[in-house]
């Protein structure tokens, strides 16, 4: 984390894996697009968010509400079914993906959105849900499982409140 404080500016700088509530390997996938993440691995750096701010909301809205759900990587298209292997691999990325889905679909109505643009975003964050359900789970996952939420299992990074 680097700071600009005449700017009021911050960098985080993150190699192979984007670590904060959780840590999601991205050393695989920084070739898939040529100047940024995919849409489905910028949409995890948001879901993973277990404090989700005003913004974050915004900002899942926007991705989910210009860009369609499919199950495979596409060119401005968030790939469902590598959200859904992120959450199969990991309990608690599943726990803090499936409470911030729904925390997102609650807060809905707080932005100004059209009824089509609310059902769009609704339609395809079900479809990320389904797709995250669906998804076999491993062993590890199935042994986090059982302890639940007796255990923390996310961190809170040292500044959530940009």
């Amino acid at each position: 984390m680097f700071f600009d404080l005449p700017n009021e500016r911050r960098v985080d700088i993150f190699l192979d894996y984007f670590d904060m509530c959780h840590k999601i390997d991205l050393k695989d996938r920084l070739t898939l697009e040529p100047l940024t993440l995919t849409m489905a691995d910028l949409l995890a750096t948001k879901l993973q968010i277990f404090k989700t701010n005003e913004k974050d909301f915004k900002d899942i809205i926007a991705m989910f509400l210009d860009h369609e759900v499919v199950d495979s990587e596409k060119p401005d298209a968030i790939n469902g079914k590598r959200l859904a292997e992120l959450c199969a691999n990991d309990w608690g990325i599943y726990k803090t993906f499936t409470i911030v889905l729904d925390k997102t679909t609650a807060m809905l109505d707080k932005f100004d959105l059209t009824t089509k643009d609310k059902e769009i975003v609704k339609h395809r964050m079900a479809v990320v849900s389904q797709l995250i359900n669906s998804e076999p789970k491993t062993m590890n996952w199935k042994m986090r499982a059982k302890l639940g939420e007796k255990k923390a299992w996310y961190k809170l990074p040292e500044d959530m409140s940009e």
